[in-house]
C-alpha cells in the first residue's frame, strides 16, 4: 500500500500517495468551469432565473463558513499538536465527522455552486466528490490496519462526512 508521509512527523501515519494531486487538479477544473460558466459562457446556469439571489447568496455563504470551520479546525486538529505517537483523533470537528477537511471541500466547491447554480460546475463537484470518498476509504484502510478495532470502533460512533448533529448535541448536554 502506498502512502505518503508526513516527513519529521512519525505521529501522522500517511494518506493517499496522488490525493494532494488529484485535489489540486480538481480545485483547478472546478474552479476553470465555474468561472467560465458563471461569468462568460452562462452555458448552464439557468436555474438561476428560478431560484432568487437573496436564497442563493444566503445558502452559499452559510454553506461557505461551515467548510472554512471544517477545513480550518480539521487541519489545525491534525498539524498543529505534534502527539508522541499516532493515535486516533476524536476530538474538535473529529468528534463529529471523521474526514472534516474533505468534507469542507466538497462543501467549498456546494457554496461556490449556490452563487451560480452551474450545472457544468455540479458535474465537477459530483467527480471531485467521488474523488474524496475513494481517497478517504483508501485512508480508511490505512488507519484501519494501524489502529484495529480502536479504529474500527471510531468509524461506527462517528459518521464518514455527514455529521449526526443532534446526537452530537446530546452528547455535549450530558457531559
Amino acid at each position: 500500500m502506498e502512502t505518503k508521509k508526513h516527513k519529521g512527523r512519525p505521529d501522522l501515519i500517511g494518506e493517499h500517495v496522488t490525493g494532494d494531486a488529484g485535489q489540486a487538479l480538481f480545485g483547478i477544473l472546478f474552479a476553470s468551469v465555474y468561472v467560465a460558466d458563471s461569468f462568460f459562457f452562462r452555458f448552464s446556469t439557468f436555474l438561476n432565473d428560478y431560484v432568487p439571489n437573496a436564497i442563493r447568496v444566503s445558502a452559499g455563504t452559510i454553506v461557505l463558513i461551515a467548510a472554512g470551520l471544517l477545513s480550518f479546525y480539521g487541519m489545525r486538529t491534525v498539524f498543529d499538536e505534534v502527539r508522541e505517537k499516532p493515535e486516533v483523533i476524536r476530538k474538535g470537528v473529529f468528534s463529529i465527522v471523521r474526514h472534516p477537511v474533505y468534507l469542507g471541500e466538497v462543501l467549498l466547491y456546494l457554496g461556490l455552486i449556490c452563487f451560480s447554480l452551474s450545472i457544468a460546475s455540479m458535474v465537477v463537484w459530483v467527480l471531485s466528490t467521488i474523488f474524496l470518498y475513494k481517497i478517504s476509504r483508501y485512508e480508511e484502510k490505512i488507519l484501519l490496519e494501524h489502529f484495529g478495532e480502536e479504529y474500527r470502533s471510531y468509524m461506527k460512533e462517528v459518521p464518514m462526512w455527514i455529521p449526526v448533529i443532534f446526537r452530537h448535541f446530546r452528547k455535549l448536554k450530558q457531559e
